[in-house]
């Protein structure tokens, strides 16, 4: 069974060290990601900020729950 994001009721952002001076190129890097995948990305978003994740040289990990029928 697939899904696309449609089907995506909420959207979970981890985000290395957060601060609202970060806050312009994530909504940058949001849009453009939206824009690439042909979708809107208001979705009920949860923000987090993370001292690091799993891979050190990456800044912000999505994890996305969907809802299929």
């Amino acid at each position: 069974m697939g899904g696309t994001f449609d089907d995506v009721a909420k959207v979970t952002l981890y985000v290395v060290d957060w601060d609202e001076s970060k806050l312009a190129g994530l909504g940058e890097g949001v849009g453009r990601a939206a824009e690439r995948l042909g979708v809107q990305p208001l979705r009920p978003t949860t923000l987090i900020s993370v001292a690091a994740l799993a891979e050190p040289d990456l800044m912000v990990e999505v994890d996305a729950i969907a809802v299929l029928a």
